[in-house]
């Protein structure tokens, strides 16, 4: 492994742990209807788990309203069992062709906690991105010690790194302070 190689793989692996911390951001809800809380959710469907928005089409009538039509009728009751199991503490309307689900205004108290639900995934995103920068500074120290890189080079090589985890939490912060604002704002 080389030097930029170690550079390129930490920037690399800090991307994929703030695009999971946008995936996660997004399964929160923020007491409007957004299709990204349904992305998790299996469905038993002829005896496979399949993902929700694979079996059907999610529109967004209302604000606050989701709309999920199955792409087979049949699945309907199946989609209602999987949304009762899931832990979006919604309750689905079934009207025979399509499932409603209404996103409840949420209250002030309920708000609080799910911005310091928002603090705790952006704790988890930071903790991933200064273990690759952890990684990142034991694989220079390895190419120090067999000889590949020189002191100085470590030393600048470790200002990249250093510079590409700022880069990384700021990104985390950013996007964690906009849904705090969604959250609290109730948009």
């Amino acid at each position: 492994m080389d030097n930029n190689e170690v550079i390129s793989t930490a920037k690399e692996n800090m991307e994929k742990s703030i695009k999971v911390f946008q995936r996660n951001l997004a399964s929160i809800r923020a007491g409007v209807a957004n299709a990204g809380l349904l992305e998790g959710i299996q469905v038993d469907y002829y005896g496979a788990p399949t993902p929700l928005t694979q079996m059907s089409s999610v529109s967004i009538p209302e604000p606050r309203v989701l709309l999920i039509t199955p792409y087979d009728i049949n699945s309907l009751d199946n989609i209602e069992h999987a949304l009762l199991a899931s832990n979006l503490g919604l309750t689905p309307a079934n009207d025979g062709k399509v499932i409603r689900l209404v996103i409840p205004q949420l209250t002030g108290e309920r708000r609080q906690e799910i911005a310091k639900q928002v603090g705790k995934e952006a704790e988890d995103a930071k903790i991933a991105v200064r273990n690759v920068r952890r990684d990142a500074m034991n694989a220079l120290k390895r190419l120090k010690n067999d000889d590949e890189i020189t002191e100085d080079e470590q030393r600048n090589l470790e200002k990249q790194v250093q510079k590409v985890t700022d880069d990384a939490t700021k990104k985390i912060d950013q996007l964690a302070d906009e849904k705090r604002k969604e959250i609290t704002q109730g948009k």
